[in-house]
């Protein structure tokens, strides 16, 4: 059941035209998500796309031999399965719960009509897709060229982005299986994160103590990513 007042939790249903939001709210189904849930596995047939609100979902590549690397990560500004109304049925990453919470789903047979139906729909969930894929792009050249303290505060930075308050649930684990590197590497980085006081890590709970001081050590690839989101996706940004 959809809550039109929680709408503006998320904020690409947020930015629909008015009209064409009403045609929505039947569709639209609250769903509790918990940390760990995969929502499709790659390669399967996507029957839902998800719009989170307090939760964030991560979608990550899965290699033959079981390895894993996070290529993108999605909450409030935006949507889970982009490739339904590109012309896919599926789509060759997992999408994953990385922090608990909320979210809306919605078939996917409701909002390919209303991509071809409405122009407006249209051109808005095209920026979407092209800011996810600039997502995409940045974070395959930053696991590629940069620091692993670099890419550690560009992780946190973009989480940042996506939660209400600065505490993550994560591991040292989780965290070396999102960034594709070994955990001991994570390890390393955030303890020199967490001497200079940047950072507080206890038992799976990691609270960000400085923003200013993350965006101090993150490489470009946050700035550029946050700008085009910026860019394309003005009103959703400013919400």
């Amino acid at each position: 059941m959809f809550d039109s007042e929680q709408q503006n939790l998320n904020h690409l249903l947020a930015a629909l035209p008015q009209d064409e939001f009403h045609t929505w709210q039947s569709e639209l189904q609250s769903v509790q998500l918990a940390a760990g849930q995969v929502l499709y596995e790659s390669g399967g047939c996507m029957t839902h796309v998800f719009f989170p609100t307090t939760a964030v979902i991560a979608l990550m590549h899965i290699l033959e031999d079981g390895s894993s690397t996070e290529i993108a990560m999605t909450g409030h500004e935006g949507l889970v399965g982009i490739s339904v109304f590109m012309g896919g049925e599926s789509t060759l990453s997992r999408g994953v719960v990385q922090r608990a919470g909320l979210a809306y789903k919605l078939r996917t047979a409701f909002i390919k009509q209303a991509f071809h139906r409405s122009p407006a729909v249209m051109h808005l969930m095209l920026r979407y897709t092209q800011a996810i894929i600039t997502q995409m792009s940045q974070i395959a050249v930053c696991n590629r060229h940069h620091s692993i303290l670099q890419q550690l505060s560009r992780w946190l930075l973009l989480n940042l982005d996506r939660v209400d308050d600065g505490e993550l649930i994560v591991t040292h684990e989780s965290i070396s299986q999102a960034l594709g590197v070994r955990r001991e590497g994570i390890t390393k980085a955030a303890g020199s994160l967490q001497e200079e006081g940047l950072i507080r890590y206890t038992r799976g709970h990691l609270t960000v103590q400085s923003r200013a001081g993350l965006e101090a050590h993150a490489c470009e690839c946050y700035g550029v990513i946050k700008h085009e989101y910026d860019r394309l996706l003005p009103q959703l940004t400013a919400t």
